[in-house]
């Protein structure tokens, strides 16, 4: 009885129900990420009056949970991909809203940014697997379209999170929005119980049956027989997962991958940290949290359309596009003074900088085997967050140092154009995807000749 290839199916599947709950319950965790990406800004001039924070202060605190964040890629990307995606995806879910919960409870600076700190491992964790899971199950012909989608989920987050602190900060208190926070261990258990695991872990551990009964959901058409026999696509690598984002000509793309990711999250965290200060202070809005809603409600649009463009031209193209169009919009939104214009570029600036972030995270879950998927995942976010964790802090000095307005919008400009720069040294002959194709290739003609 000839193999299965499993890889080769799922790419060719077409998307249905597992699909869609695949989809749901990733889209879910990444809600709650962009959730605790806005929840800060939205909070920060409660706790800067409470505790009397200076900026600085304010800055510093707002990147413990950066640093967890950090420290949460570089740790359970690799973790996952040598004991499987989901119990880790599970574990960070319980971390991160358990001591989000915790921070509704704190009663200084010190133990909120403890349990920012810890929080942040846990969402640092679950955000590289979430996108390679979803990835690992998306047909081929959607890869960059469904994980666009799912980290969609970042946006409603923070327009969740914006929208919350409007009806919620003056009545109940900056605690109580992170007391929402705490909500997904409510949904553990049926997380535990619906959530696949990654087929190539089950591939691994000779899980048959519950890889042909996944397969009968990735494809109503089969049907799974006993004793039927699974393989991949063979291009493991010898070495550690992180060992191999540097070999097989991917060195330069790996490095290029990470200053992406730095000078992408340099500008979404601060932007989200500082826009509503920075708006108030130039007395442009009565609240500067729907700046934070109108930021987050463009990045969806900038995600989804990008990531469909992305399927049907060029994930590289599109990022050079979206990239540049983030150095315009910023550079623009510190010139114009126009309320109307103010909105429709703060707009632009979100599609331009979560979208472009999304639409990067859909490329990468893309040019690594999956072998090492969460390790390139996880490495490029847990580096970029060097660029999340300087954004906050950035914000911070700039705001000591009473800049005319648009200074402080042209520093958060520049990380753009450098974005693209760095792209354009991006190697795409070496990625996974080419791989895939010429083994299907091969495969092929091998099949002809037979």
């Amino acid at each position: 009885m000839n193999s299965i290839n499993v890889g080769t199916m799922i790419d060719q599947s077409k998307f249905n129900h597992f699909h869609g709950l695949v989809l749901f319950w990733c889209a879910f965790i990444i809600v709650f990420d962009g959730y605790d990406l806005v929840i800060y800004g939205s909070v920060l001039p409660s706790l800067m009056k409470e505790w009397s924070l200076t900026p600085n202060q304010a800055g510093a605190l707002g990147s413990a949970a950066l640093i967890g964040m950090m420290l949460g890629a570089l740790i359970f990307g690799p973790l996952a991909d040598k004991i499987g995606r989901k119990s880790v995806i599970l574990f960070c879910i319980a971390l991160f809203s358990l001591f989000t919960g915790l921070i509704g409870i704190s009663n200084n600076s010190l133990e909120f940014g403890i349990y920012r700190f810890i929080a942040g491992l846990g969402l640092g964790g679950v955000m590289p697997n979430a996108i390679a899971l979803m990835t690992e199950y998306s047909p081929r012909s959607l890869k960059s379209t469904l994980v666009s989608i799912m980290f969609s989920g970042y946006s409603i987050g923070g327009m969740l999170a914006a929208g919350l602190a409007i009806i919620m900060l003056g009545q109940f208190g900056w605690r109580s929005l992170f007391f929402v926070g705490a909500f997904p261990l409510l949904l553990l258990p049926l997380m535990y119980k619906t959530l696949p695991e990654s087929p190539r872990f089950l591939l691994n551990k000779n899980e048959s049956n519950k890889i042909g009964k996944i397969l009968t959901k990735v494809n109503p058409t089969f049907t799974y027989r006993e004793n039927q026999t699974f393989e991949q696509m063979k291009t493991e690598e010898a070495g550690a997962p992180v060992i191999k984002l540097f070999k097989s000509g991917r060195a330069l793309s790996t490095i290029m991958f990470w200053i992406c990711f730095f000078m992408c999250l340099l500008m979404i965290y601060g932007l989200n940290t500082w826009l509503p200060k920075l708006m108030d202070s130039a007395g442009l809005s009565v609240s500067g949290l729907m700046f934070l809603f109108v930021l987050n409600f463009g990045a969806i649009f900038g995600a989804v359309f990008g990531g469909r463009l992305a399927d049907k031209w060029s994930p590289k193209a599109v990022l050079l596009i979206f990239f540049t169009l983030a150095g315009v919009s910023l550079t623009l939104l510190g010139l114009v003074n126009n309320i109307v214009l103010v909105y429709v570029l703060v707009a632009f600036a979100g599609a331009s900088t979560i979208g472009t972030q999304i639409i990067t995270n859909a490329y990468i879950s893309q040019y690594y085997p999956t072998e090492m998927r969460s390790s390139g995942l996880g490495w490029a976010l847990g580096i970029g967050r060097l660029g999340a964790i300087s954004g906050p802090l950035i914000g911070g000095v700039l705001l000591t140092m009473n800049l005319p307005f648009y200074q402080n919008f042209l520093v958060f400009a520049i990380p753009g154009i450098l974005g693209a720069l760095a792209l354009c040294f991006v190697q795409e002959s070496y990625s996974s995807s080419k791989a895939r194709e010429r083994y299907l290739k091969e495969e092929s003609l091998t099949s002809d000749v037979q």
